[in-house]
């Protein structure tokens, strides 16, 4: 197998494994990955266009995001406040509800992310992050997480 294959197989076969722990751990609260990485996005950048929101996403790079906020809308968890000075801004908030969501997602991403820290304790971990950057960086996905990596954030719950 060439080098290229192997990391592309390997990305994919993390980027699923993560994915399933994730979705199985975000089940009984009732959201998926998808709109948990919204959740957790207004949770740090609050508030933001929908247009800024999809700036930042990684789950739904290159469209909009407006079906996936409809259904948070819809569930209670994100509000639409519109600019009174510029009727036609409208921006995202959490509501009360998603803002409780989001703190119990980042639990959730915490107990995740200590799984992964145990799983690359002692290897070079640095080095390895140089290389996926300079390969996400080409693609949009890759430029949602420097950007998000590089905006202003608000403390994790």
């Amino acid at each position: 197998m060439r080098p290229a294959e192997e990391l592309r197989y390997l990305i994919l076969a993390i980027q699923r494994e993560g994915n399933r722990l994730l979705a199985t751990d975000l089940r009984p609260l009732g959201v998926t990955p998808s709109q948990a990485e919204v959740i957790r996005v207004l949770a740090d950048h609050q508030p933001l266009t929908l247009l800024g929101l999809g700036q930042l996403l990684v789950c739904e790079t290159g469209g909009s995001p407006s079906r996936l906020v409809d259904r948070l809308v819809l569930a209670g968890l994100i509000g639409r406040e519109t600019d009174p000075a510029d009727r036609r801004q409208v921006t995202l908030v959490l509501t009360e509800e998603g803002e409780r969501l989001a703190a119990e997602i980042a639990g959730v991403e915490q107990r995740l992310y200590q799984t992964i820290d145990e799983l690359i304790e002692g290897a070079p971990v640095q080095e390895t992050l140089a290389l996926l950057r300079t390969f996400a960086d080409a693609f949009p996905a890759g430029q949602a997480v420097a950007r998000r990596a590089t905006t202003n954030r608000k403390a994790t719950p």
